[in-house]
């Protein structure tokens, strides 16, 4: 079965229980949990806001397409009261974020959905906690390691 890289944010109430409820729910819905990273703390990113981040990437087995994923983790980013996401309208503080990051090694471009995801090599948010799961996990465009992205992000 194909995996899933998940990236996973709340920088609104319980951070940690928010984290902990999608990737219940992921688990359900999208595929059994492989891997997880721990949570990591973080600034916002692309916007100001007193609030910041807990961050965490999982790795699920995944018998969905990557728009099934997609439609399915943006389900429960609604049912866990996420009001609007969309690329047009800006970052604003949230519940849960939830990105699809890596699909197996699947690049991917659709006016609905990029793969890999288009910013992880700008995201230290994202990286941080990938280098903790799959180092070696390389990314399919540029060839590199998670750990040699990390690396290059100072």
């Amino acid at each position: 079965m194909p995996q899933l890289y998940l990236g996973l944010g709340s920088n609104l109430g319980d951070k940690a229980g928010n984290l902990r409820n999608a990737i219940d729910r992921i688990s359900r819905a999208v595929g059994p949990l492989c891997k997880q990273s721990d949570f990591f703390a973080s600034k916002p990113w692309g916007y100001r806001s007193p609030n910041d981040f807990l961050n965490a990437v999982i790795c699920v087995e995944t018998g969905l397409s990557p728009g099934e994923a997609l439609q399915a983790t943006q389900d429960i980013e609604r049912t866990m009261g996420r009001s609007q996401k969309s690329p047009t309208a800006g970052y604003a503080d949230r519940i849960i974020d939830i990105d699809l990051l890596f699909y197996d090694d699947l690049l991917l471009a659709t006016p609905e959905l990029t793969l890999p995801h288009p910013l992880i090599e700008k995201r230290d948010f994202v990286l941080l906690p990938l280098r903790q799961i799959a180092p070696r996990l390389k990314h399919p465009r540029s060839g590199k390691t998670i750990a040699e992205l990390c690396a290059a992000l100072s």
